[in-house]
């Protein structure tokens, strides 16, 4: 946030850039993601999109064992 703050202040994005040693398009995904945002919204944002990662993943776990499942009932019949 500290970085998109000031290069909305007019500091140069090459610079900028260079000092934290991160890509150009690094930076640009992050003015996308997180332009005009403040920093409890962006807190806000990262552990909503953790969650919705974990969740993801259990979902994808609850198939896997369906599908195992499944599999050994269809056997045993």
């Amino acid at each position: 946030m500290a970085v998109l703050k000031q290069a909305e202040l007019g500091a140069p994005v090459a610079d900028l850039i260079r000092h934290l040693g991160i890509a150009e398009q690094t930076f640009y995904q992050w003015k996308q993601r997180y332009a005009g945002l403040e920093s409890e919204q962006v807190w806000q944002f990262k552990q909503l999109q953790e969650e919705n990662a974990k969740l993801k993943r259990l979902v994808a776990d609850l198939s896997l064992d369906k599908a195992t499942l499944q599999n050994v009932l269809t056997k045993k019949w």
